[in-house]
């Protein structure tokens, strides 16, 4: 897990900082951001600490209606919690006190033009992507018509050639060679590049490509969640190709079940189109649509005859 200081996030955010200069080398330990409400009152021990603590325009307006004194004890009512730091939305006044107390308690206090809801869903998400769990597996990640796939295989198979017919095809690249899967949630994985691999591609007997200087911006994407695990293999001449798989199989990753196909190459296969179809298929299967279902139940009357 990647550590997420407070500097990261004001550069990512061009925040301003009102106090704290100094400490801005603090840590995040908790994904999400908090807005105080019970916390103004008292330290309760069901209130989980260590959070970013967000000052929206409903709790500026209460701070300013309080005498000096109070806003103090209200400003020392959060600081018990132990956040990292505390974000002013909609370039707000600062209450007064604000400043003075955490300049004494070390903590930085940040500010932003931004509201109270876009803060929060942004640091949200920006933090949890970048404290996810992560690990580097060899392969390469696609985006085809906005699903992404993790293409595996032996080295030499054929991955990259195919990521690049792909990309010829209007799809995006992900990452190629090694790929970046961050957990998101128990449900979600993330793939992405290492940022030194990023934008390339290499293809044997041709060497390293930058996709988008030779394809354009179009050709490449940052990140992609991962909904299918999509196998490269030799051809085997004694394996069923043609059966109709009605369990669907799973890889694991980070204990996040994906769902797993192999697709056996042989010369004058378009592996690509493969690949889209099986993007294709899988999307109507969300939408609650199977064709071996419904091919199933079109053959339930010749086994009732």
């Amino acid at each position: 897990m990647k550590v997420v200081t407070i500097e990261n996030i004001v550069k990512r955010f061009k925040m301003e900082v009102l106090v704290g200069h100094h400490e801005l080398h603090r840590q995040l330990k908790k994904t999400k951001v908090r807005r105080p409400g019970l916390e103004f009152m008292d330290k309760f021990d069901f209130i989980a600490t260590e959070h970013v603590q967000i000052l929206g325009k409903n709790e500026i307006n209460y701070l300013h209606t309080l005498t000096d004194e109070e806003c103090k004890l209200r400003i020392a009512n959060i600081v018990q919690y132990d956040p990292p730091c505390i974000v002013i939305t909609s370039n707000q006044e600062e209450p007064l006190g604000l400043r003075q107390y955490c300049m004494e308690e070390h903590i930085p206090v940040l500010r932003t033009p931004d509201s109270t809801s876009e803060m929060s869903a942004k640091l949200d998400a920006f933090v949890t992507k970048e404290m996810a769990p992560e690990i580097a597996v060899h392969g390469v990640c696609v985006n085809v018509s906005g699903i992404g796939i993790l293409l595996r295989g032996k080295s030499g198979v054929g991955k990259s050639e195919t990521a690049h017919t792909l990309i010829g095809r209007g799809h995006r690249l992900i990452a190629d060679d090694i790929v970046v899967l961050k957990k998101l949630s128990p449900q979600t994985l993330l793939g992405t590049h290492d940022e030194k691999n990023k934008e390339f591609l290499a293809l044997r007997s041709i060497g390293l490509l930058n996709v988008v200087r030779l394809y354009g911006r179009a050709a490449f994407q940052e990140e992609s969640r991962i909904a299918l695990d999509i196998e490269l293999t030799e051809w085997q001449d004694n394996a069923l190709n043609n059966e109709l798989e009605l369990d669907t199989k799973f890889k694991t990753y980070m204990d996040v079940p994906i769902p797993h196909i192999q697709i056996q190459l042989q010369p004058g296969r378009d592996v690509a189109g493969l690949i889209e179809a099986a993007a294709n298929n899988w999307y109507l299967k969300q939408q609650g649509y199977s064709a071996v279902e419904e091919f199933m139940k079109r053959l339930e009357p010749e086994f009732n005859d």
